[in-house]
């Protein structure tokens, strides 16, 4: 180390032993120092014995909380017990959901009270897209009430235990061909899976309510069966039945309309040995059925929930509660119903549901008289919808996607099948105008006094002229069963239901082209339909032409009529469906064409100079007329004896 580095290192300590000793503490700072540290020591101190105080506080909170707990539970076990009995155990639990659903439908099950919790129609849509939910469980009530051992039991509030814990379950098959849907033949040559969930409440040792559901594939009927086991100790001995209730609110699946959806919701039923029968559509009411029923069915527009016994149900009340003005909702509809119980060790009864459309081949292949849920008109009308109508359009339906070229097709059908009946009618107008002069010269010699010699006087030449004055009315009486006929079929045609043609968007509704701000009365609403504006525009023409070929100088307020009434189904029908407003549209069209047609046929001329012919002739009596004339006769003589 050389002499410089020496003295380096001794100018370094110098310096810090200099700044250690002018920097030292005073007395006073050293006292500080000390107060401070005996200040924090102290505050640990107490903190950790504050600490040991809350945990010895928090054990002893917690001693006596468990103990008060298992007090409670202990209570409300011994509450549980003495309010259900037997069935105590299964009034505690969570609810868990369940579904199963085939090519068709999506059926979701809850374990509390073992229900069918909701329905969804899966190739439908609400009216707004939505999925098509048939009811949903926070609004529909589904379970048994009865009595056992002296305490009031109802199911929907205990928990069910699942055969099967697995979640979601698909019911697999071969695929459906168009329009197959649903079809139980279809099923039967192409086998597809089925799938069942069992619902137990328990009761203790083996004893047990059973609900169990089975669903098959491309079906809209799901298997129900009560089932129970032990349980005649349990329920009230002198019960003949269960009593089983089933409670819906139902949901707007369409567009809200004075003659749509509203109009149609109501519950029908249909006894064991009678026909089919409901409660007023539109309209709220109660029903008690105290002969054997079949089935009740929730109806709507185009879709119903129904339940069906395998054998029938002792008895039944219905309830429907219709709310027009909700926005979401029709209506609640409630069904009590009567299950058999014999009081035996092991019971079942076997019933089916059926969630579904109102489709009329759907329907009525079951056998069971349900095609009758679909209001297709009365005596001579229905069966002209069941014979002509449906088989046309179901058979062109197999053929054609588009609706509006089906109903085209439908229209030209329906006018070729009465060409005749028109035809005649045309021509016997045309041989009442020929008469026109002639009753014009009767209607003067015949004052208003003498109207019943004046009938007689027109009688007389109709008869000599050989002319029949009811041959145009005739036809035409075959024809209006058909025109009623479409009436019924269009509103509640299930396949025009969403389906679009140029401006109409749902032909099963009216088609508003233009929303009034304001509420036009007697039914036309706040809006126009272009559809119904066309069948009105051309009904009067078709009138006009018609006029044309009529003597209607006996009848002067004929004519008015005859322009008063397009205009009263202008209001009728602005709300109806397009579909039924299109349809006679085509029809006005075609029956304008006809006359045109008619003309060109028809000679009045020739028609004119054959009933003068006519007139020149002897009459010819008829055998039955001459046998009339001579009974008279025989009569006469008689009496002078």
């Amino acid at each position: 180390m050389d002499r410089n580095t020496v003295i380096g290192v001794a100018l370094i300590f110098s310096i810090l032993i200099g700044f250690s000793y002018f920097n030292r503490p005073s007395e006073k700072q050293l006292a500080v120092a000390k107060h401070t540290r005996d200040s924090l020591e102290m505050v640990r101190t107490e903190n950790q014995k504050q600490n040991i105080a809350a945990a010895k506080l928090d054990s002893i909170q917690t001693l006596t909380a468990t103990v008060h707990s298992d007090s409670l539970n202990a209570d409300q076990d011994i509450a549980r017990k003495e309010k259900f009995g037997v069935f105590a155990a299964a009034s505690v639990g969570k609810e868990k959901f369940y579904v199963i659903e085939n090519n068709l439908m999506k059926v979701t099950f809850s374990n509390k009270g073992g229900r069918i919790y909701s329905v969804e129609l899966k190739g439908y849509k609400t009216y707004d897209q939505k999925p098509l939910i048939l009811f949903e469980g926070d609004k529909s009530k589904f379970g048994m009430n009865f009595f056992a051992q002296n305490r009031s039991i109802d199911t929907q509030s205990f928990y069910f235990v699942p055969s099967d814990s697995t979640k979601d379950q698909v019911v697999n098959g071969p695929v459906v061909k168009k329009g197959k849907e649903g079809n139980e033949n279809f099923n039967t040559s192409n086998k597809g899976e089925s799938k069942a969930i069992s619902m137990k409440l328990f009761a203790g040792d083996g004893k047990y309510l059973e609900y169990k559901y089975t669903l098959n594939y491309n079906s809209f009927l799901v298997g129900f069966e009560v089932n129970t086991k032990g349980l005649n100790n349990i329920i009230t001995t002198n019960s003949n039945y269960l009593n089983f209730n089933w409670n819906i609110d139902v949901p707007r699946q369409e567009r809200k309309s004075k003659f749509g959806e509203d109009s149609y919701t109501t519950i029908y039923y249909k006894y064991l040995a009678d026909d089919v029968d409901n409660l007023s559509k539109g309209k709220s009411g109660t029903e008690s059925l105290r002969t054997k029923t079949k089935w009740i069915s929730f109806k709507q527009l185009f879709f119903s929930s129904a339940i069906i016994a395998d054998e029938a149900f002792p008895s039944a009340d219905i309830k429907s509660t219709l709310t027009k003005e909700d926005p979401r909702y029709l209506g609640n509809f409630n069904a009590d119903i009567a299950l058999p119980y014999e009081g035996k060790d092991s019971e079942s009864i076997k019933m089916k549901f059926y969630f579904g459309p109102n489709h009329y081949n759907t329907l009525k292949q079951y056998g069971l008289s349900m095609e009758n849920l679909i209001n297709l008109g009365y005596v001579v009308v229905r069966q002209v919808n069941k014979w002509i109508i449906i088989p046309t359009f179901n058979f062109l339906r197999n053929y054609i996607s588009n609706f509006g070229i089906i109903i085209l097709l439908l229209t030209i059908f329906i006018k070729l099948l009465v060409f005749p009946f028109t035809y005649k009618s045309y021509h016997s107008q045309a041989k009442m105008k020929a008469l026109k002069p002639e009753i014009d010269e009767i209607n003067e010699k015949f004052p208003k006094e003498k109207a019943m010699e004046k009938q007689q006087a027109t009688m007389a030449l109709y008869k000599k002229a050989g002319v029949n004055p009811m041959g145009g009315c005739l036809p035409m009486l075959f024809q209006f069963p058909v025109l009623i006929a479409m009436f019924f079929f269009f509103p509640t045609s299930i396949e025009l239901r969403q389906q679009s043609f140029l401006w109409a968007t749902d032909l099963s509704t009216y088609d508003s082209i233009m929303t009034l701000p304001f509420t036009v009365p007697f039914g036309f609403g706040n809006h126009i339909s272009l559809f119904c504006l066309l069948m009105t525009i051309t009904t009067i023409i078709s009138q006009y032409l018609s006029s044309q070929t009529q003597s209607t100088a006996a009848m002067p307020g004929m004519k008015t009529m005859m322009y008063i009434m397009p205009v009263m189904f202008l209001f009728i029908l602005n709300s109806y469906a397009s579909g039924l407003s299109y349809y006679y549209f085509l029809a006005n069209v075609f029956t304008i064409g006809q006359m045109y047609i008619f003309r060109l046929m028809v000679d009045e001329d020739k028609i004119r100079a054959q009933i003068l012919i006519n007139k020149k002739k002897p009459v010819v009596k008829s055998n039955f007329q001459q046998k009339l004339e001579e009974m008279a006769k025989q009569k006469s003589v008689k009496s002078r004896k």
